[in-house]
């Protein structure tokens, strides 16, 4: 997409008026993945270079300051903790209440285990080594246990998703049933009960204390797609009964559905984005955790959509989204190959209604605070 200079000037213009806040960073080299390890700080790591870097970084102080933001000096992220890893990151978790971060590659099945560190140290140093049952040539998705033990679940097809307690490399559960289906993503609803999502869009819901697991298929329409999802729980330990899943297709399919019943999809809308079939690797989907009803969606362009699902029903609609952060588009510089600019990912800031940080294939990383009048009671 081709960004004339006058259009990146408008879109600067009204930058002033349709964000709180806009912060800009650039990384040597992209990422695909931001987590959060702290209140005010985020760990990032490469997937496309010859040395892959994890940097914990600082956000902007300006981001937290009180009235007169003016008065504040940093403006900028502030790099805070950094090492290098030996193959590309693919997904990095980090673990609940610990200095730690597990990663995963993009070429083997092994997890790396991560000391962020703290005092006087500025490095992030390996510390372990995690080799599941079933080795293989492909990447693993990751879960933080919520159990004071620092654990995580973990697997690339659902017949290898077991979890492991990281301090011994134990075994503390692997999953019985012989689907091969591809990991999309996982996630803990609470300290036993789990959510897997696999790429053709069947949820597996399982709990650490049976191996057996219930599945449910997409009807045949909804097949031939790659499908992403995300889980909205209103706190660590949740009750299933609260939880929502939503399910994001390369197609720009969206089904919402009540986790007590995953076979009737209690809200849909099939949205107008461009679809690039050229790679599934960056499609997100999350749900806002301050905000109720919003998701934002990327992986499909240089940008990041918000869509309110209040007004979503059982019958698919086209919404239009509450609104568009098209940063990363308008202040790239486009490259003489053609390459196409992509957001890689995104997440929202856990306590902050409207703020977002978004990181993009040209290594740039954003941090937005959007103003929506729509939210105005938040």
């Amino acid at each position: 997409m081709d960004i004339s200079s006058d259009e990146a000037d408008d879109w600067f213009m009204e930058s002033l008026h349709i964000y709180r806040d806009l912060h800009v960073f650039q990384l040597e080299h992209p990422t695909k993945v931001i987590e959060w390890t702290g209140e005010k700080s985020i760990c990032v790591a490469d997937y496309s270079s010859a040395r892959n870097e994890i940097l914990e970084l600082l956000l902007p102080l300006k981001l937290y300051a009180g009235g007169n933001k003016g008065l504040c000096p940093e403006r900028d992220f502030k790099l805070q903790h950094g090492g290098f890893c030996d193959e590309p990151v693919e997904c990095l978790r980090h673990i609940f209440g610990k200095r730690c971060v597990v990663t995963s590659g993009q070429y083997s099945s092994k997890l790396q285990v991560w000391d962020i560190g703290e005092g006087d140290s500025d490095i992030i140093k390996r510390t372990g080594v995690i080799n599941p049952k079933c080795p293989s040539d492909k990447g693993r998705k990751i879960a933080s246990g919520v159990t004071d033990g620092a654990s995580v679940l973990h697997g690339s097809r659902i017949n290898d998703v077991q979890q492991t307690e990281l301090v011994s490399g134990r075994v503390l559960y692997a999953v019985g049933t012989d689907s091969l289906d591809a990991v999309s993503g996982l996630q803990f609803v609470n300290s036993s009960t789990f959510v897997v999502c696999a790429n053709n869009g069947t949820l597996y819901v399982g709990d650490t204390r049976d191996p057996r697991m219930k599945h449910y298929v997409l009807h045949g329409s909804m097949s031939g797609s790659h499908w992403v999802f995300a889980l909205r729980k209103d706190q660590p330990h949740s009750d299933p009964a609260a939880c929502t899943v939503a399910r994001l297709s390369s197609f720009g399919q969206v089904l919402v559905s009540d986790l007590r019943n995953l076979c009737s999809p209690v809200r849909q809308a099939q949205l107008n984005l461009q679809q690039n079939m050229a790679t599934c690797d960056f499609l997100n989907v999350t749900w806002a955790p301050v905000l109720d009803s919003c998701l934002a969606v990327s992986g499909f362009d240089g940008k990041v959509h918000i869509f309110d699902t209040t007004s979503w029903s059982t019958v698919s609609q086209t919404p239009q989204p509450v609104f568009v952060h098209r940063g990363h588009d308008l202040s790239h510089e486009a490259k003489t190959d053609g390459t196409l600019l992509v957001v890689t990912t995104h997440v929202w800031h856990p306590w902050r209604p409207r703020t977002l940080l978004s990181a993009a294939s040209d290594g740039s990383i954003h941090v937005w605070d959007w103003v929506d009048k729509n939210f105005e009671h938040f």
